[in-house]
């Protein structure tokens, strides 16, 4: 079953990471309501120009998502998925239509604010891992950290647990290309969440992993970001990862349509 989604908050009987988060303390995480929406699409447009002509990638998109919910993104190559991270994110604006992200209006900020934002609100996963290969593994996990201008050595012992958590902790002063590539999107997960953000977008994060790393990379990600009360936004292909989901979306011809997600 599917319904176009609407702009109202989404009610559901499963559990939802919501429903079993405890409160993180980031500045902005902890300044969002439980039951304020985290993500607000207020008809989104977003059109591109290809040879002199407009081409419409997204249509009039509207939805909400609460605090702690884990949407999972699909849709055929080229209808739009990448496009709608990319707008969540703030890297790319509207042509038309609002982005709120908890309460901030990313279509109102200037771009250096959209990137500041993004640097202190926002964790990225990436198909291919995007590890800087000159950096350590420790190193690369306290990027994000120095990029906002702090890495106290609480910031250090905080990145030291979460190597631990993803079962990494004797490969802190190794290279990315001394790692396996489920190891380096294992990386790749903790730095995604080191700088304590409200929101993680993952892009394919499992498509270039074999099918049994693929399910250990995502059973992490999920438990990792179910239990820090973190909101993830993932676009994929995998049916794995649909079962995992609190809330299921589909782009079709440029429309975002919620549907039911597969009981597991």
């Amino acid at each position: 079953m599917s319904r176009q989604s609407g702009i109202a908050p989404h009610s559901s009987p499963r559990l939802t990471r919501s429903a079993i988060q405890m409160d993180n303390g980031s500045p902005v995480a902890s300044a969002v309501h439980r039951d304020t929406p985290v993500i607000m699409l207020d008809r989104v447009s977003k059109s591109y120009e290809e040879a002199g002509r407009e081409r419409a990638v997204l249509h009039d998109v509207s939805a909400s998502f609460a605090r702690g919910e884990f949407v999972v993104l699909v849709g055929k190559s080229g209808s739009g998925k990448s496009t709608l991270l990319n707008l969540v994110s703030g890297i790319d604006l509207p042509t038309s239509g609002e982005i709120t992200i908890a309460g901030q209006s990313l279509t109102r900020m200037s771009e250096r604010e959209r990137t500041l934002f993004r640097r202190r609100s926002i964790g990225f996963i990436f198909q291919f891992y995007n590890l800087v290969p000159t950096l350590t593994v420790l190193e690369n996990l306290l990027l994000p950290l120095e990029l906002n201008g702090r890495v106290t050595a609480r910031d250090r012992t905080a990145a030291l647990d979460l190597l631990a958590q993803v079962g990494l902790a004797d490969r802190q002063h190794a290279y990315p290309d001394r790692l396996s590539g489920g190891e380096q999107q294992r990386v790749a997960v903790a730095r995604a969440l080191v700088h304590d953000p409200l929101l993680v977008l993952a892009d394919e994060p499992t498509g270039n992993l074999d099918s049994e790393t693929s399910r250990q990379v995502l059973e992490l990600l999920d438990t990792l970001t179910r239990r820090a009360g973190k909101n993830l936004l993932m676009v994929t292909h995998s049916p794995e990862v649909v079962g995992l989901a609190d809330r299921l979306f589909r782009i079709v011809e440029g429309r975002l349509v919620e549907e039911d997600v597969p009981v597991r």
